[in-house]
């Protein structure tokens, strides 16, 4: 792959840039948000088994993937998957009780999910608490209106983005915080939407956090995560290694 790699590493070319700092944030399930995440669990697995044991392997991927997206779902809110549940999630009580300590200490913060729906859970909590937010996903239309609010009105402090649709092309620098509301597979999708901030421009460090629900799949699509990117990082230094 020598031919075809070229690496500069932002440290390199934008030497004037602020630290960036990456912390991975912890949240616990709570009883009845459990309780739905055991059921769809135990649903999926039994599923996959009888449809293994009947007509083989082709036939339980669609099944997988469709129990894999259900779980991640349930571990950021059980909403997302099912309309009549009415308990809490302890990851929307993490998240709220951050933005408002971010916002009360007047930074603005950057908002990602992939899933527009967990967006409009967050949004429902803003408009409720009367927190002016600029908003961006697959289907905005005035969409660097949304930029320039978020980027000049200093009461905008919050900035909800889809990860499909803000995590490239954007610069918003005014943002000092940036919440990864649920892990992708990609690692480089994640880096991609902090440097939505990170660049320049920046007078100040930006502080990253990844929400993670314990005991759920998405400590192993961190797992998999710091998997993927040992594997990069060990090839490019390979072939920095065999130019130099």
């Amino acid at each position: 792959i020598k031919p075809f790699i070229l690496r500069r590493l932002k440290s390199q070319v934008a030497k004037d840039l602020p630290e960036k700092i990456t912390n991975i944030k912890y949240s616990n399930m709570t009883a009845a948000q459990e309780k739905v995440y055991e059921e769809v669990k135990s649903y999926y697995r039994e599923k996959i088994i009888g449809e293994l044991a009947g007509t083989g392997r082709g036939s339980q991927q669609f099944t997988l993937l469709r129990g894999l997206t259900q779980l991640r779902q349930i571990a950021n809110h059980p909403k997302l998957v099912r309309e009549d549940y009415t308990g809490e999630s302890g990851k929307l009580e993490d998240i709220t009780y951050m933005l408002q300590e971010t916002i009360s200490e007047n930074h603005k913060v950057l908002v990602f999910s992939q899933f527009v729906r967990h967006l409009s859970i967050v949004r429902e909590f803003l408009n409720r608490e009367n927190i002016p937010y600029a908003y961006l996903d697959g289907a905005t239309r005035d969409r660097q209106a949304q930029v320039e609010k978020f980027q000049t009105d200093d009461s905008c402090k919050v900035f909800l983005i889809s990860l499909k649709a803000g995590g490239v092309g954007l610069n918003l620098t005014k943002a000092e915080y940036v919440f990864l509301l649920d892990p992708w597979w990609n690692p480089a999708v994640e880096r991609q939407a902090i440097d939505r901030t990170h660049r320049i421009g920046q007078k100040n460090p930006v502080i990253a956090y990844r929400l993670v629900m314990k005991g759920t799949i998405e400590e192993k699509v961190m797992a998999l995560q710091q998997k993927k990117a040992a594997l990069f990082d060990a090839v490019v230094e390979e072939a920095a290694s065999l130019e130099q």
